[in-house]
């Protein structure tokens, strides 16, 4: 019998929904001690910011700033209890992980597995080579096992550009021929419709009932066969979950721009991830890749219908990812994440441009959910998590506009409630860093950590490096997703500024000349000087305490051209700064990608936007 039509290869019957045990009790604790503790926070944050701005006597620049403290404060509020938590369960306590996880307990090294998976990498106007090369070592990676034949390739095409999708089909030739072409599937698409989702979803109609499992990667996307395995076996031992999320990190990278963005995440990571596991459980999200889906109800319960109205609201769902964790929470499957590092990686984006496109697509998708707020039947973690996307964009013009009323706001503070507001800036400070500040505690209390990212004072400079770095990355961020949605909302702009551009996307380390950094990082320099004048003019004591705030749109030209520099990112690599661990022992699925399977400069952003 074929091995793909074996029944006892494809997914069992879903389960049966199960009355509430123990886990789903404490789950429900948990999450009102985190509502508890995230609405104190808020609250007091409100009590001290309205006490400032009573005692300037409620002018509308002072109400105006004590409403934006209250929009800023939910996001780091929760920021830093999931990150507190997260370090609580790493150092305060001996089974952290399995506390969030649980499902971890029944993990197995051994044994058979008898669920198929299909291994899916989305494409459209990428590298052919430098994707695929990925998608190869993997599978070689997992034909090293006893377990290669439960997994078969697929490369899901929805490229437009001729030229790629002939480079696309001679790099699966070469494949196929070099092993035989057993398990290897290309498919190319003649129209992009409903995006990656859609891609998806057409693999599932044609190929679906054929395997249990799927793997969606992206093409940055590499992921070695331990933890493949690893998640297969969960998968299989728990067939309530429907969706498991591995914890995704950096690859190592030539870029200094994504070596100190993913430095810093890929300290934070590790407590934060575990700290927001703990209370949302069996409701985690999903990124969209290097995550193991069922694809038996994800095929019956997780269609993505167009949504009403005209683009960019309207029409195909872009972020695609945490409406189809909330369907299938809502099909009574669990959303877990497994918060731990495993071999999951990705890239970052090489420069600020390319970063800022990058948020900008995020930040569209997530729109989009304000129309499905009210989506029938979901679970109320779900519908939170809905809710919390949308703010994680929607309140961010609450810095930039805070900044802008300081002036008109500041001289009406009375000297009387300076320390208030001195003691309320701080507090906000240390909400936002702390779970970069966590992350570095995490390291520095785990033995043998530092000594896996170079040694402990590399690790210190490199963490110092990115706390800059992070300064200036955030405000720049802030003030492009403000004119995003202002495009979106205010002038009811239908393409706003990289919005619909999903196609290949830079890779590679590459230049920002200064002429693209002048053209594209004038308005946030303008505005940031004009932020820094009014301040010398009504405020100038303030300067200092809101230099780090507003250093990044004086410094956006610059700060686009030398993070982009590739003499820095060697410069930053040959000093094993701002490095990962697996730049100072690779494992073997990284050996397995040589120079000649990696090229040096991806053919990225090929299509117009």
């Amino acid at each position: 019998m074929n091995p793909r039509l074996d029944p006892s290869t494809l997914d069992p019957a879903p389960p049966a929904l199960a009355a509430p045990g123990p886990e789903a009790v404490r789950l429900r604790r948990r999450r009102r001690v985190m509502l508890a503790l995230n609405l104190a926070t808020l609250a007091g944050v409100t009590l001290a910011g309205a006490h400032v701005a009573a005692a300037g006597g409620w002018t509308v620049p002072g109400i105006l700033l004590l409403l934006c403290i209250v929009a800023i404060t939910p996001w780091n509020a929760i920021g830093f209890w999931n990150s507190l938590v997260g370090l609580w369960l790493l150092h305060g306590t001996r089974a952290g992980a399995t506390a969030a996880a649980p499902f971890l307990r029944s993990e197995t090294e051994d044994g058979p597995l008898v669920l198929r998976t299909a291994i899916l990498m989305t494409l459209r106007n990428e590298d052919p080579a430098r994707a695929i090369s990925r998608l190869r070592a993997v599978k070689a990676e997992l034909d090293r096992t006893p377990h290669g034949a439960m997994f078969d390739c697929f490369i899901l095409s929805d490229t437009s550009l001729p030229e790629v999708a002939a480079e696309e089909e001679a790099a699966v030739a070469r494949w196929r021929a070099e092993v035989g072409g057993r398990g290897i599937v290309y498919r190319r698409r003649a129209t992009n419709t409903g995006f990656k989702a859609g891609n998806v979803r057409d693999f599932c109609d044609r190929w679906g009932a054929e395997y249990a499992l799927m793997l969606p990667l992206d093409a940055d996307s590499l992921m070695g066969a331990g933890a493949i395995l690893r998640m297969a076996r969960i998968m299989q031992a728990q067939p309530r979950i429907g969706i498991l999320q591995s914890l995704v990190v950096g690859l190592p990278s030539r870029s200094a721009f994504a070596r100190v963005f993913q430095f810093g995440m890929r300290a934070g990571m590790r407590c934060y991830t575990l700290g927001a596991t703990w209370w949302a459980g069996d409701c985690g999200p999903f990124w969209g890749h290097n995550a193991l889906i069922r694809i038996a109800p994800f095929r019956t319960h997780c269609d993505l219908s167009p949504l009403p109205g005209p683009p960019p609201l309207g029409g195909a769902i872009l972020s695609h990812d945490q409406v189809e964790a909330v369907l299938m929470r809502r099909a009574g499957y669990e959303v877990r994440v497994l918060p731990v590092e495993t071999e999951s990686f990705e890239e970052n984006p090489p420069t600020l441009p390319d970063f800022l496109g990058r948020d900008a697509r995020w930040c569209l998708g997530n729109m989009q959910y304000l129309k499905l707020l009210g989506l029938p039947g979901a679970h109320p973690m779900g519908r939170f998590q809905l809710v919390w996307a949308v703010l994680m964009f929607l309140t961010v013009p609450a810095l930039p506009l805070a900044l802008a009323v300081l002036p008109f706001a500041a001289p009406t503070v009375p000297a009387a409630a300076a320390p208030v507001a001195g003691a309320l800036y701080l507090a906000l400070l240390g909400l936002s860093l702390f779970p970069k500040l966590a992350g570095y505690l995490d390291v520095a209390l785990t033995p043998g950590m530092a000594r896996r990212y170079g040694g402990g004072a590399r690790f210190a400079v490199s963490a110092a490096l990115e706390l800059v770095f992070s300064f200036l990355l955030s405000a720049i961020s802030a003030l492009a997703t403000t004119r995003i949605l202002i495009r979106l909302f205010l002038l009811r702009s239908r393409t706003p500024t990289g919005s619909r551009d999903w196609g290949g996307q830079a890779r590679d380390a590459h230049r920002v000349s200064w002429q693209a950094a002048l053209a594209g990082f004038a308005l946030p320099t303008a505005f940031g000087l004009a932020v820094v004048g009014a301040l010398a003019a009504s405020a100038p004591g303030l300067l200092p305490w809101v230099a780090p705030l507003v250093a990044g749109w004086c410094l956006a030209i610059p700060f686009a051209v030398w993070s982009a520099e590739p003499k820095l990112g060697l410069w930053l690599s040959r000093r094993g700064l701002c490095a990962t661990p697996e730049e100072f022992a690779p494992p073997a699925i990284l050996s397995r990608l040589t120079a000649a399977d990696a090229p040096v400069r991806t053919r990225a952003a090929r299509e117009p936007a």
